[in-house]
């Protein structure tokens, strides 16, 4: 969800906030106002291309600034602060991204953030216009009656995928040449000759220093043994002061934590002299043993050296080795096996991509009906709107299934069915996605809608008609829209109106001898109860009089 957008020097704008919330907000103004300057800077923020022209003229450079919620994060009772997308524009149409305060790339910009908004109305923008995006569409709009299928699909097609990557690579150890199988066998003898483990290196080097140090540890541990436990060592040291005091705690209370001190010290000296003498008598003092383990050291490190140079490593080339070896000396089995496993797979694929079709198959035309029933509303004569779900070559077959879904506009009876980026009306294929988007409900991916020419060319009972769909699409999304139809502007639960004036005389560019001109500024702004009525007056007659206001005050009870 776009939450808000700070504008400075784009297109006709000099700076402007445009905080939408979420639901309908309206944007209106008298032609020519510049509500498409709004547009630029919302597709600066989405990650659309930018140039030169973006800049207002003369300025050194745009920035355009917006906060924005994930889905995800926009029913998290605002738990995020939302995430802050910065793009700065120069007057040589170069660009800069951040996002949180971090740089970042135009397209991490369009992915991360822009993903979300869909500008309903500039045909090379339009999420639903792309053929890629319409298998996804209809799977998310078909809920729990084609995931279980995709699923089962995608789990099928993994499957497949690693059947053949192991086919392939039997079939290519299996013609593995005479010096690549007899390094294979040098490895294999190599290292079956030291027959290594995985940890034994690790613990082998944590025993080493044991062994080496034996005899100092053992006199090290014996001499503290007698320390503690010898006579007048420690230990008889520590009970004949608790002797001695012992005796006059009853003189002397105050004597009794230090006697218990002592006490519990002499305890702890006890378990430490028995740790000592099994540590002491525990101390292996074999002079072979040490041999055997710095031998053994050597050999594995040997092995790091020549095939690591980690101890996985080693265990991993041994495997390799072991695996090429047997594809070549049993190449018929193994590659029999390999076909064998492939083609159970492939066959566990095809039955889960028919699986998949029929739920795909069985959900267009529900989804189209709908879609349909939309268009009704919007009084779209005899116009057609018509998922196609048609199978693919098994070569192309993706994770996005076995077939293509297109959606495809008949404009009338009697025509043939086209792809929707070949509508040419820009009105009319905003009034087609309007009609997908109510239907994908809270399915769509894309949370935010910005439509611009969706009343193009209406009037009468379908602006009505489009008011109260737009109205219903808010609902599920956070629709904006820019109008001149007052029915669509009353609907609106906020409203903002364009404005282009003169502007002020200024010639900002540094040095430069020409006469100072007026450039024109577009201002925008969210008008208050009464300025709103005022504006649907002018809406709807071109004046404010009397009639005019009345009419537009019954409106905006009516809509409310």
């Amino acid at each position: 969800m776009l939450d808000e957008l700070h504008v400075q020097n784009v297109a006709l704008i000099r700076e402007a906030t445009f905080a939408p919330a979420q639901g309908l907000t309206v944007v209106t103004g008298e032609t020519g106002a510049g509500k498409t300057a709004l547009l630029s800077a919302i597709k600066l923020l989405v990650g659309e291309r930018a140039d030169a022209s973006t800049v207002r003229e003369g300025a050194q450079g745009a920035v355009v600034e917006g906060r924005f919620f994930l889905p995800t994060e926009a029913d998290a009772d605002n738990a995020s602060d939302g995430h802050i997308a910065c793009r700065k524009v120069s007057a040589d149409g170069r660009s800069r991204v951040s996002i949180d305060g971090s740089m970042s790339t135009v397209r991490q910009l369009a992915e991360q953030l822009g993903a979300t908004v869909d500008l309903c109305g500039q045909h090379e923008h339009q999420h639903l216009l792309k053929p890629a995006n319409h298998a996804a569409m209809l799977d998310a709009w078909a809920g729990d009656a084609v995931a279980s299928a995709k699923a089962a699909y995608i789990e099928a097609f993994n499957a497949e995928q690693a059947a053949a990557a192991e086919l392939a690579r039997v079939r290519e150890a299996s013609q593995a040449s005479a010096a690549q199988l007899e390094e294979a066998r040098f490895t294999l003898a190599r290292i079956d000759e030291v027959n290594p483990t995985i940890d034994e290196y690790d613990e082998l080097m944590a025993e080493l220093p044991k062994i080496e140090n034996a005899e100092a540890l053992a006199q090290a541990s014996d001499g503290a043994y007698w320390s503690l436990s010898g006579d007048r060592g420690a230990i008889e040291a520590v009970n004949s002061a608790i002797a001695s005091l012992e005796s006059l705690t009853a003189a002397d209370a105050a004597l009794e934590p230090l006697v218990s001190s002592l006490t519990d010290a002499s305890y702890i000296l006890e378990d430490a002299s028995r740790d000592l003498r099994e540590y002491r008598d525990g101390i292996d003092h074999d002079p072979h043993a040490l041999e055997r383990l710095q031998e053994r050291a050597s050999a594995l490190q040997g092995l790091m050296r020549a095939f690591g140079p980690r101890m996985e490593d080693v265990i991993e080339r041994r495997d390799a080795a072991a695996k090429l070896i047997e594809s070549v000396d049993d190449s018929s089995r193994v590659i029999a096996q390999a076909e064998t496993a492939h083609a159970a797979a492939e066959a566990k694929l095809v039955e889960a991509a028919k699986a998949f079709d029929d739920a795909r198959k069985a959900a267009a035309p529900k989804f189209g009906e709908q879609v349909n029933e939309q268009m009704a509303r919007l009084e779209m004569g005899g116009a057609e709107f018509i998922v196609h779900v048609d199978p693919l070559e098994r070569a192309q077959w993706t994770h996005a299934g076995a077939s293509k879904v297109e959606f495809m506009y008949r404009a009338g009876a009697g025509m043939t069915p086209r792809p929707l980026a070949r509508i040419a009306s820009g009105g009319e294929v905003s009034r087609v996605m309007l009609a997908c988007k109510v239907v994908l409900g809270e399915a769509d991916a894309r949370d935010t809608l910005v439509f611009d020419e969706v009343d193009a060319g209406v009037g009468g009972s379908v602006a009505v008609a489009l008011a109260a769909v737009l109205s219903d699409l808010a609902k599920t999304h956070q629709v904006i829209v820019v109008t001149h139809l007052a029915q669509v502007a009353v609907r609106g639960e906020r409203h903002f109106m364009v404005k282009k004036t003169a502007g002020a005389t200024s010639n900002e560019s540094e040095g430069a001898n020409t006469a100072e001109a007026a450039i024109p500024e577009t201002t925008l702004h969210e008008l208050s109860e009464d300025e709103r009525v005022r504006e649907i007056a002018r809406m709807l007659s071109g004046d404010a009089s009397e009639a005019s206001l009345a009419h537009a005050k019954e409106m905006l009870k009516n809509a409310r």
